[in-house]
């Protein structure tokens, strides 16, 4: 079954030129040109990826992917002509698994797809369940679920893949440098602010207080860890 890539994109020379190079490696491509259009194909289609530029007309990029991570964990690279720090820390506060900023080289965008597809089809093709628990704190390597307290925790692809890393390997401290190596799966051009944003963005989902971390901790000056059973 081929690869499903949704690229969503207002500028017309450069959707086109992105379908024709990736559809040469194999892809199977749809386009969208605004935000409805592309909400409303992902509602109607199973994609394995979504290229998604953050300035479109009718709901911005940001928006769109909002909506999406409400109901799915699907790869999301966001495409932007902006590249200020915020718009790039929105991005991933928004759900984004990963930026690029325009003009880019589609070789490291390609590279950065398949890094994503076969991290993704490396989880799905895991045997057997693995629960991970530690006093209310539970994760479902499986199902991809996570309970804390008792509550479903809806949480992005990368932000599960990361909490599994650390909570796999608790009382290891990871380096900022090794999480984006591991997790992201390719070299990040120096911005190890992706794994800050993320490490916030659970703490903000399972921690009873994001300000005092039970679980995701803080080796400062070095990087982060999972606490041990006590």
């Amino acid at each position: 079954m081929d690869t499903k890539i949704l690229i969503v994109d207002d500028e017309a020379l450069l959707v086109k030129g992105l379908k024709y190079s990736l559809e040469q490696d194999g892809y199977d491509i749809d386009v969208a040109y605004d935000g409805l259009e592309a909400y409303d194909r992902f509602k109607k289609e199973n994609y394995d990826l979504i290229l998604l530029d953050l300035m479109l007309p009718g709901i911005d990029g940001l928006e769109v992917c909002q909506k999406i991570r409400e109901k799915s964990q699907v790869p999301i690279i966001m495409l932007t002509a902006k590249g200020e720090d915020i718009n790039k820390i929105l991005g991933l506060e928004y759900g984004a698994d990963d930026y690029m900023t325009k003009p880019f080289n589609i070789l490291e965008l390609k590279a950065r797809i398949k890094a994503i597809l076969r991290r993704v089809n490396q989880r799905e093709t895991r045997i057997g369940e693995q629960i991970i628990q530690l006093d209310n704190f539970t994760i479902n390597t499986l199902g991809r679920k996570v309970t804390v307290r008792g509550q479903d925790i809806n949480l992005t692809a990368k932000e599960f893949d990361l909490l599994l890393l650390l909570a796999s390997n608790p009382g290891k401290v990871f380096t900022r440098e090794e999480l984006l190596e591991i997790i992201w799966g390719y070299e990040y051009f120096g911005d190890l602010r992706t794994v800050d944003v993320h490490i916030r963005r659970l703490r903000e989902k399972i921690e009873k207080n994001s300000n005092q971390a039970e679980y995701i901790l803080t080796k400062w000056g070095v990087g982060y860890y999972f606490r041990t059973k006590a």
